[in-house]
């Protein structure tokens, strides 16, 4: 039978990563959209072929090399689009093989762009994680090499957190991890007592 597949989602500096955590600790699956890129661009992966395809210099020994595919993306307009036309569907398959594979009552899917790829239309529900802007803010600023300039362009490409908290079926602030484990909690009974 096929699990409960539970998106979980929410706008860089939210908490998903942590949440996700939460989901572990319980053990339940997880799986992680930002892991199948990495597998996707490792030697032997699946984007390889495609991703030479368009932009070889990004090929090598060691896989795709992102800051390549980066300074790509910068130059040439139409890139992000084609990329993500090759990169999306490979994701896709990775997440449906895992879902084959569980036999758990409850997987919890990461993705990040879960709305801006239509991802939902997949799941049986959506989990978004938020907090107030300022924290937000806070948070991303805190991390190394992180610029205003370089948050303001992530955010401008993702789906707004209000829209994404007006879209969701259920909703987890993080602004502390105990509020944010008991919440995760709450939530595995519940879906768990979907499947009872």
């Amino acid at each position: 039978m096929r699990p409960y597949c539970l998106g979980l989602t929410g706008s860089i500096g939210m908490g998903k990563t942590t949440t996700a955590g939460f989901f572990r600790d319980l053990g339940v699956p997880v799986w992680d959209a930002d892991a199948a890129v990495h597998r996707l661009y490792a030697p032997g992966g699946a984007a390889i072929e495609p991703v030479t395809a368009l932009c070889p210099e990004a090929v090598g020994p060691n896989g795709i090399d992102r800051a390549v595919l980066k300074s790509w993306i910068a130059q040439d307009e139409t890139a992000l689009q084609r990329l993500e036309g090759v990169i999306h569907p490979l994701v896709a398959q990775d997440r449906m093989a895992f879902i084959d594979r569980t036999d758990a009552p409850l997987v919890v899917l990461d993705i990040p762009l879960l709305f801006e790829t239509g991802a939902e239309a997949q799941l049986d529900g959506v989990l978004v994680v938020t907090v107030p802007p300022e924290t937000q803010c806070a948070r991303v600023l805190s991390r190394p090499g992180m610029t205003r300039a370089h948050l303001d362009r992530i955010l401008a490409r993702q789906v707004p957190d209000a829209e994404k908290r007006a879209r969701a079926d259920f909703v987890i602030e993080t602004l502390d991890m105990d509020t944010t484990r008991r919440a995760v909690q709450n939530l595995v009974e519940k879906l768990g007592a979907k499947d009872a």
